[in-house]
Parts: C-alpha cells; structure tokens; sequence
C-alpha cells in the first residue's frame, strides 16, 4: 500500500506524539518501589500442636433399658423415606444408649474435665487419648448446675496437660480455639473469635457463658476452648442451633467458673454452695422508681423461706439487696453468684434498702439444700 504525503504526515506526527508522551511519562513517573507484602494472619499449627495430645474423646455407655415400639403410621413414613433400617429403628431390646463428648487433661496424673451432660446416666464411661488408646474412666464427680463434671483414668503414666487461662482478661474480639469430637470425628480444631461476655442462656442460676463464634458442633461439649497462648479460657458447653448444626453461636464456661468447680469435685466429688434462703426477682424501672432507686438496680426479695439464713439476719419481703460483701449487686445474677461462691458458713454483710433507707445486717450463709 502506498502512503499519500498527508498519509505520512499523518504517522510521522501520531509516532512524533507517542513519543513525547512516553518521554513525559519518563520523566514524571515515580521511581519503582517494592511490593509491600500483605499482613499475614497467625497460624496455629504450633498451638494445636501443643494442645492435641491433651485432648480426648469421651464415650459413654448408659444404663440398659427397653425400646419404646415405634407408632405404626411413624413406622410406615420412615420406611417410605429411609428404608426399612431407618435411623432411630429398634434393632434389640433392652439396648443401651451410647454418647459421644470430649473432654481434656488437666493433671498428668489422669485428672479430665468435661460436661456432666456428656456423662450424666451412663454405666460406663471411655475414654479415648489422641494416640487411639482406650481407658477405663472413673467418675469423680459432677455439678449440673453448671454443667461440669471430673473424671480420672489410669493411663500407666503420665499424660499431656492443658493449663487453665483466666477468662477475666478474654475480651471480646479475641481469637478463640476450639479443639475436640464433633460428630465423632477427633482431634478436630476450629477457630473464630469471642463475640460476647457474661450471657444467660437461661440453662441455670450461674449462667455468665462466653460467646464464640468457633464452629462447635455435637461432640464438641466438653471440650476446650484456648486463648492463642494455649491457655483454657472456657469448656464447650452449648450452641443455639435451628438445624442442629453450628450456626456460629456456641457458648463455653468461663475457665475462672470451671476451675473453682473443678477444684470442689476432685477435693469433695461435689460442690457446697451458700445459701440465704430468698426468692429474688430483677428491679425493673417501675420499681426502682416506686422504691426510690436512682437506677433499676440490685435484687428484689420477693419471698423468705421460713428458718432461713435469711429470715433469721433480719431480712424481709420487699427488701432490695445492694451488696453483699465487697461486691456491689446490680442485678440477680450478681447476687446469686456472689451467694454460691461464699462458703457455707460465712459470716457476711449485706446492703440493701427497705422502704427508702439503706441498712446494713451481718448474715451467716447457709449450705445450698441438695
């Protein structure tokens, strides 16, 4: 092809064009600089590592009992859906319920914690170190009030521990670990972070769970829960779940509650709690402003068992407690953790308010009735 002058004209300018822009580049462009590398998240390989071996799988045996025969009209849906070995089939009589949990070594010696709802009922109780080794377990004792429960094997030696962190200084944010025996599978680690403090899932009177977001499933309860020292901030416990499954909500037992209880359990094979003798209800506004409270504070006694600690200090109906010792009452967990971790026994003060006047009275704690 032939190129007009105009044509030429045409390309020597646009080459004459490109070439000034790249030289202007040149010179105005900014030296090249190193690649800055990204933040690299923690690993945890080195704590899991460190932490495994301590933890173990629980298998419970309970006490035999016989089969309930399934409706006929149940019978025919779950053949139709599952075939006739549906799950849940009585396959014998007289078949003993099996359970799976976890649990972890906090003695070399063959001390291990875990739930009292992974143990509660059984006839016989395995467990299973990371190696695969299977051991006998004795039940030391257990606490369904916080859901916590001893046992010690035999291991003809010593074994790997776990040491107890202090939840006090978990915040929420922190990286939480998981390691134990969801759904049967051992040994298994998962991680997230600690989304909230102190909550009341309404399972008991001393409710004050860490949430995680750790994915914790069946098998998981029991298990511990590390900081990213290693360290046992919580015991798995509970997840709200819809379907069953993790849903990114899981709640452990704060390590500070587990280890008082844990130490009661090895020393007595159960826990003393004090005792006042009250029924206590929350001060909402309405009756903070009806008392003359400045906030909806303290615990309100609604009744008095008769002979009580309680009754016999002085205390009576409509009182509204503020303090009990060093520490102030804001609400009624406050107070009944406060009862339940004094020795039965103790001589204590009270504040507390009754009909607009603040007092104080000494009160011997009682021992919580069986």
């Amino acid at each position: 092809m032939k190129l007009t002058s105009i044509g030429k004209a045409i390309l020597l300018s646009g080459a004459l064009a490109v070439a000034v822009t790249l030289a202007y580049h040149a010179s105005t462009s900014q030296p090249a600089t190193a690649a800055v590398p990204a933040a690299v998240l923690p690993s945890f390989a080195p704590l899991v590592k460190a932490t495994r071996p301590a933890v173990v799988t629980i298998k419970t045996t309970g006490t035999a009992r016989a089969n309930a025969e399934i409706d006929p009209q149940m019978r025919e849906f779950m053949e139709r859906f599952f075939g006739r070995n549906f799950p849940g089939e009585p396959q014998q009589r007289n078949r003993r319920p099996q359970g799976l949990g976890s649990g972890f070594v906090i003695d070399s010696n063959g001390t291990i914690v875990t739930n009292n709802h992974v143990v509660e009922g059984s006839s016989e109780i395995t467990v299973v170190l990371s190696d695969g080794q299977e051991l006998s377990a004795t039940l030391i004792g257990t606490d369904a009030k916080t859901d916590l429960a001893v046992l010690r094997v035999d291991a003809g030696g010593t074994l790997p521990t776990v040491p107890w962190g202090n939840s006090d200084n978990v915040e929420v944010g922190d990286w939480a670990i998981a390691i134990g025996n969801p759904f049967g599978l051992g040994g298994t680690v998962t991680a997230g972070i600690v989304s909230a403090r102190g909550r009341d899932i309404r399972s008991g009177p001393y409710d004050d769970f860490l949430q995680v977001d750790t994915s914790i499933n069946r098998g998981n309860s029991g298990g511990p829960l590390f900081d990213q020292q290693g360290n046992v901030i919580g015991v798995n416990t509970a997840i709200f779940s819809p379907s069953g499954g993790s849903v990114g909500i899981g709640f452990a037992i704060p390590s500070n509650q587990a280890q008082e209880v844990v130490a009661d359990l090895i020393e007595n094979g159960s826990v003393e709690r004090g005792w006042l003798g009250v029924s206590i209800q929350p001060v909402t506004e309405e009756i903070a402003a009806a008392i003359g409270l400045d906030a909806a504070e303290g615990a309100l006694i609604a009744d008095v068992v008769d002979g009580g600690p309680a009754e016999r200090a002085g205390l009576r109906r409509g009182d509204v407690i503020l303090g009990f010792g060093s520490k102030s009452i804001n609400t009624v967990r406050d107070l009944t953790r406060s009862v339940a971790d004094t020795d039965p026994g103790t001589q204590t003060n009270i504040r507390f308010l009754r009909k607009g006047s603040e007092q104080n009275l000494s009160i011997q704690t009682g021992k919580f009735p069986a």
